[in-house]
């Protein structure tokens, strides 16, 4: 099926391979706590190693506040438009995914720009997810209203693209007012693939024709499927389908699969089985979370690569 970013590297290298790819999302470590410890030798390292065994996307958080209370992670901790920047700096290849921004609290003109800038840096590399953000203390700190985050969404969508595809656009929404003047730089393709994450507060029908692919969380296989037709049937251009998938890699290869918050404890022959019944539901790109790793991870980007992505 046609897409519209064969000539975008980032895209290409993440949803190319005529087959499911895999990708990571930082800190690529374990971590019991909400806080990583984020060591960033130890972090670029295992971005090149992910690289090297065929990983085709790295993904980052946007994550303002630690909410050590309600949510227990503060993710990679860094801001994620300067922490991809440093981990371009060290890469080549692999896609930038942010997983995701967030809409509510950050200027759409700001986000164009960023977003712009890190995609040219990069060599069109950056995946872009746009999400609405769930963490009350975050809505509270911003004095932002929640029932209107997504509103600010759909706008956040509209102006990003229209900075990024127009010269000197004249632009009238609710946060901009914009007569005069243009966004710099603007992507080398005047646009970047931009995802949707959840629900963000739209249809399944608005994501489906608005999003350049969909990032959502692991459901039961029936109704997952029914998220997978429905984007299916959304659109006549190929939008890939993104999950994640909580992971803690057993050193046992054989280790029966146990239940973690949003992903699985298993051994790799399990991991293979499950991943096959993922990429057959029609799931393009599985982005793996390390946060719940017993195992050095740098072990475990090692057996994934070895047994799964290059066997």
């Amino acid at each position: 099926m046609k897409h519209q970013f064969e000539n975008h590297k980032g895209f290409q290298n993440a949803f190319g391979q005529g087959r499911m790819t895999l990708g990571l999302a930082f800190p690529l470590e374990g971590y019991r706590k909400s806080v990583p410890e984020m060591d960033m030798e130890t972090q670029i390292k295992r971005a090149r190693l992910a690289e090297d065994y065929g990983f085709t996307a790295l993904w980052a958080r946007d994550i303002p506040l630690n909410d050590t209370v309600n949510f227990g992670d503060a993710g990679q901790m860094y801001d994620p438009w300067i922490f991809q920047s440093h981990i371009a700096a060290h890469t080549s290849e692999v896609a930038l995914g942010m997983g995701s921004i967030i809409t509510t609290f950050r200027h759409p003109l700001d986000i164009a720009k960023y977003a712009a800038s890190l995609d040219r840096i990069s060599g069109s590399r950056l995946l872009l997810g746009l999400a609405t953000g769930d963490r009350p203390i975050e809505f509270d700190a911003y004095k932002v209203d929640q029932s209107v985050r997504a509103e600010i969404f759909r706008e956040t969508l509209e102006v990003v693209r229209r900075l990024w595809r127009e010269d000197e656009p004249r632009i009238s929404t609710g946060r901009v007012d914009m007569w005069t003047g243009d966004m710099l730089p603007k992507p080398a393709l005047r646009r970047i693939p931009t995802f949707v994450t959840g629900s963000s507060g739209q249809t399944h029908e608005w994501i489906a024709q608005n999003g350049d692919g969909w990032m959502t969380y692991p459901r039961a296989r029936d109704m997952q499927d029914i998220f997978i037709r429905r984007w299916r049937s959304g659109s006549e251009i190929y939008k890939p389908f993104i999950q994640s998938l909580s992971l803690d890699l057993h050193e046992d290869p054989d280790h029966e699969p146990e239940h973690l918050h949003l992903g699985l404890r298993m051994g790799i022959n399990h991991l293979k089985q499950h991943l096959q019944t993922l990429e057959d539901m029609g799931i393009d790109h599985v982005m793996i979370g390390t946060k719940f790793s017993r195992r050095p991870v740098d072990e475990v980007i090692q057996e994934i690569g070895e047994e799964i992505i290059k066997a």
